[in-house]
């Protein structure tokens, strides 16, 4: 299966290297990917440049939303929140249409520094405005609530046992995504219901960010004892 991963941050080398050494086909999706294989100088967080990691990792094909858009069977939304919608319509609504549409992204608002805001809570959602944006594609809210090196390895914490929370309104692509998931290593997948869950884990987060801020690494989870 060819996966289409949209956007180049951490959470995007993360996952695109752990599938494409799992087999799968994947293209990162960037709005122009010339200018994002030539630029030099470390992201807004202080990481090496893309290109370096590209360097690394030379067998994943790096196109515009739209190609990879094209390209992916199943697409991973992992843009900056607050640019998800723009980059979803780049990459097409054609293309986007009967498609599981993977969110991972939070929208987050650094606009006054940290910790950060919402853009969007409590009566609405990140995955529920995906999900009007582009009705035909089939969204599913999954990994936002972890940090990128937990995404793919829970295993590197509590030997796995901790929670991950999925939610969405197609039962098939919540079952697709599960599976997913599972050969990633998650044991304990908590299905949450519709797409309006997705303000549940998406609010989430601002209790992630002060553990962050207290704990001073990525590398910790929720577990729900039932």
């Amino acid at each position: 299966m060819n996966i289409a991963i949209l956007g180049t941050g951490m959470v995007s080398q993360t996952l695109a290297a752990h599938l494409a050494g799992e087999g799968y086909g994947v293209m990162i999706g960037t709005r122009n990917a010339a200018e994002t294989l030539a630029r030099a100088a470390p992201d807004g967080m202080g990481n090496p440049p893309f290109s370096a990691w590209h360097k690394q990792h030379s067998e994943i094909e790096v196109g515009t939303f739209a190609e990879a858009a094209v390209y992916g069977e199943m697409v991973f939304n992992c843009t900056s929140g607050m640019a998800s919608l723009s980059a979803l319509t780049d990459a097409g609504e054609t293309n986007l249409n009967g498609k599981i549409l993977v969110d991972v992204a939070n929208a987050f608002d650094f606009s006054k520094g940290m910790p950060p805001t919402f853009s969007v809570s409590n009566t609405d959602s990140l995955g529920e405005q995906i999900q009007r944006a582009f009705p035909a594609a089939k969204v599913v809210k999954a990994l936002n609530t972890v940090g990128a090196p937990l995404m793919v390895n829970p295993a590197l914490l509590a030997s796995g046992d901790h929670t991950i929370f999925v939610c969405g309104n197609d039962a098939e692509a919540k079952t697709s995504v599960t599976e997913l998931l599972k050969s990633f290593g998650w044991n304990d997948i908590v299905d949450l219901g519709d797409i309006s869950a997705a303000r549940g884990t998406e609010m989430l987060m601002a209790a992630w960010i002060r553990l962050f801020g207290v704990l001073r690494t990525p590398m910790f989870n929720f577990k729900v004892a039932r």
